[in-house]
């Protein structure tokens, strides 16, 4: 009955959230009156309070530009808990601007939409990238390419990361910024959330979006980590292979200072 309650008021706040933040946003974006990252923000806030998740973070986003951000991927309220807390533009797969709500919402927030397995695309995605980041844009991504269970990431992909070198190429300069950033998901109702009970908070690919925002919402109370870490330098000519090694291992052990013992 409880588990019943809780779902109701999330689907409610959220809604209400979405019906009064989405249209202030748009008019935002089309007559700059009003800060739109404000409204990004609050959304997001909105949508973590419905579904009784609390973020504690550790360190700052850089101030650096170019900036790249490499995050492990946990779930889809990932999105929530880093746009919470600071203001980036996020890579995600082109099937999430077709989902319903989160895909309205996703194109609202400027996100760039990549196609990961058309791989004859993929030098024009992340010349995309490389645009924004150019710009002045501070830019997420999930090199793993899918959703992990929360325990340690798997093996990170290099291919985005040649947005890096589309940004040198663009005119940001000669080197670019990629901050390792860890989500760690560590609590459940003030309880450790273990290896066993992890995946009440994380999302693997495959899974149905409705009957995990149904769990989610029925249980509430979890706690997460947002660990950023010291960015690593990355500059012309430089091996991405190697980078990408080097910011996956920062990623881990980030994640295991928030963890510990992952059992």
């Amino acid at each position: 009955m409880i588990g019943t309650i809780r779902l109701f008021w999330a689907a409610t706040v959220i809604l209400a959230a979405s019906a009064t933040l989405a249209p202030l946003q748009w008019l935002a974006m089309k007559t700059r009156l009003a800060p739109e990252p404000w409204f990004r923000t609050a959304w997001h806030r909105a949508v973590l309070k419905a579904l009784g998740i609390r973020v504690h973070r550790l360190g700052e986003l850089s101030d650096r530009r170019p900036l790249l951000v490499a995050s492990n991927h946990v779930s889809w309220t990932d999105i929530g808990v880093i746009g919470s807390q600071v203001d980036v533009s996020f890579v995600a797969k082109a099937e999430v601007s077709r989902w319903p709500l989160v895909g309205q919402m996703a194109r609202l927030q400027r996100t760039i939409f990549v196609e990961r397995e058309a791989r004859r695309k993929s030098g024009e995605q992340a010349g995309e990238i490389g645009r924004r980041l150019a710009a002045g844009d501070a830019v997420l991504l999930f090199p793993e390419g899918t959703t992990a269970d929360g325990n340690m990431p798997i093996a990170f992909k290099s291919t985005l990361f040649g947005a890096a070198s589309a940004a040198m190429a663009g005119g940001a300069g000669d080197r670019v910024y990629i901050q390792p950033l860890a989500i760690a998901y560590t609590r459940i109702h003030g309880l450790p959330l273990g290896r066993q009970h992890r995946p009440i908070a994380s999302w693997i690919g495959s899974d149905g979006l409705v009957p995990h925002f149904t769990q989610l919402a029925k249980e509430g109370a979890i706690d997460v980590e947002l660990h950023f870490g010291e960015p690593v330098e990355f500059v012309v000519d430089g091996d991405r292979k190697r980078l990408t090694r080097e910011v996956e291992a920062r990623v881990k052990a980030l994640m295991q200072a928030s963890l510990g013992d992952p059992r």
